[in-house]
């Protein structure tokens, strides 16, 4: 909270920006707190945006984010800001708070899917209706900023949105494929896309919670977890790569031991994809845990 303090009295001296949809380069500056909505946005902005994440690091638990000044000087440049909303990035809404201007557009993944507050479970990037209607919020924006590019951002928009069927077509593939795959989870981070593949998640969602609330889960629902690995009752683990503790730690030596594949899965996006590849590659990774008993503990 310091860190934050510091950096919003930072932007004292910093001004509010100009009224220019575009920097010294030329181009529109764009703000993701995640780098998922940052490479969308860069997909749909192309070569006329400058597109800054401050979420970027596979290897962190972005639970744990506190924004730097350096971070906090960039809302103050960008023309747009796009952040995931349910809670999930709190840090970002207390600093455009703490800065606001007219001259700036925030894109929330919350409010454009329309969802309430109290929504459960904040990973809405794994859901797949979530990033096409993101981009399409983008694309209009852009559009309205610079409308002699305007053909590009549709261009680039249709392209993405084409891309998107990859991903798609996997989650049906895998759902015709395997129609009583199971699995357990640390916590709900891809759950919207075990939901959208059909794959029945058989981890208490109050295990699956206390986890992500850093909270220790209940005896019983411990139990329970240990019990599908002992008794094979599910066919993959779904391993959160970058929110672990002891517990998981133990969760997963246990799914080891009943020779119960791994798939990670990420909060961040990880380096060397893009969104679209991101999502497919764990789709197969699913595949080759319920098909081939083969794990995938990293991307």
């Amino acid at each position: 909270m310091a860190t934050i303090l510091s950096g919003i009295m930072a932007l004292a001296t910093v001004g509010c920006g100009t009224s220019s949809a575009t920097d010294g380069n030329g181009k529109i500056d764009i703000l993701a707190a995640e780098n998922e909505y940052g490479d969308v946005a860069k997909s749909i902005g192309g070569s006329h945006v400058s597109v800054t994440s401050i979420i970027s690091n596979p290897n962190a638990d972005p639970h744990d984010f506190e924004a730097s000044p350096s971070e906090v000087k960039l809302i103050s440049e960008a023309k747009i800001v796009v952040q995931n909303g349910v809670g999930y990035d709190d840090w970002m809404t207390k600093m455009l708070k703490a800065h606001s201007s007219s001259d700036r557009t925030v894109i929330n993944a919350q409010e454009v899917l329309g969802l309430a507050d109290d929504t459960k479970n904040p990973h809405l990037w794994y859901e797949p209706k979530t990033m096409p209607a993101v981009a399409a919020k983008i694309a209009a924006k852009l559009e309205s900023l610079d409308p002699s590019h305007a053909g590009d951002y549709k261009k680039n928009l249709a392209s993405f949105n084409a891309s998107m069927k990859s991903y798609t077509d996997a989650l049906a593939t895998f759902q015709d494929k395997h129609p009583k795959a199971a699995v357990a989870a640390t916590e709900p981070v891809a759950n919207y896309l075990l939901d959208a593949a059909g794959i029945d998640i058989k981890t208490p969602w109050t295990l699956q919670a206390a986890i992500m609330n850093d909270q220790d889960p209940s005896a019983q629902d411990s139990a329970t977890q240990m019990a599908l690995f002992s008794n094979k009752s599910v066919q993959a683990f779904v391993y959160n790569q970058q929110v672990t503790s002891d517990l998981t730690a133990k969760y997963k030596a246990a799914a080891k031991k009943y020779d119960i594949p791994i798939v990670a899965v990420y909060e961040t996006m990880p380096a060397k994809y893009h969104y679209v590849q991101w999502m497919t590659a764990e789709v197969t990774a699913l595949d080759k845990a319920v098909s081939q008993n083969t794990s995938t503990e990293s991307l």
